[in-house]
């Protein structure tokens, strides 16, 4: 099989750089693989997760005009589906507190204190978002 966009190969890697490893093709060319396409995980040292000799599968993403051979080695896996970094757990409103035998009186001023809370919240962060509530012009 040729070296040409879109194909699979199985390589072998001939060296490994802090910015990526080169991987030897059939027909005796040379691409590399860029840090950033070894694998979908982060990855601090290459040398960590590759070595010389080591069999590697890449794909070929880009053959440039001077003959350089962009190779990809995590795209030829699935891309994992992006997992909730929370336990699945739905928002759901407060409990409010027990009305018991508020009068209307007590409820109303309830619902004073709290819509001047939300209020004042609310306006901070629309002052926040303008630059801090002062002008901006002089006089």
């Amino acid at each position: 099989m040729g070296v040409e966009v879109g194909s699979i190969l199985e390589g072998k890697v001939t060296g490994v750089k802090k910015f990526g490893a080169f991987v030897s093709l059939p027909g005796g060319q040379t691409g590399m693989v860029h840090i950033s396409e070894v694998s979908n995980e982060y990855i601090q040292e290459l040398s960590d997760v590759l070595s010389e000799g080591q069999e590697v599968k890449v794909k070929v993403m880009n053959i440039s005009d001077d003959g350089k051979i962009a190779l990809s080695m995590k795209r030829t896996e699935p891309r994992p589906k992006p997992t909730r970094a929370d336990t699945g757990r739905v928002w759901q409103p407060r409990p409010s507190a027990p009305q018991g035998n508020l009068s209307f009186e007590d409820m109303m001023s309830q619902f004073k204190s709290r819509s001047e809370e939300k209020m004042s919240d609310l306006r901070r962060v629309t002052e926040a978002r303008r630059g801090g509530g002062y002008s901006r012009r002089r006089g």
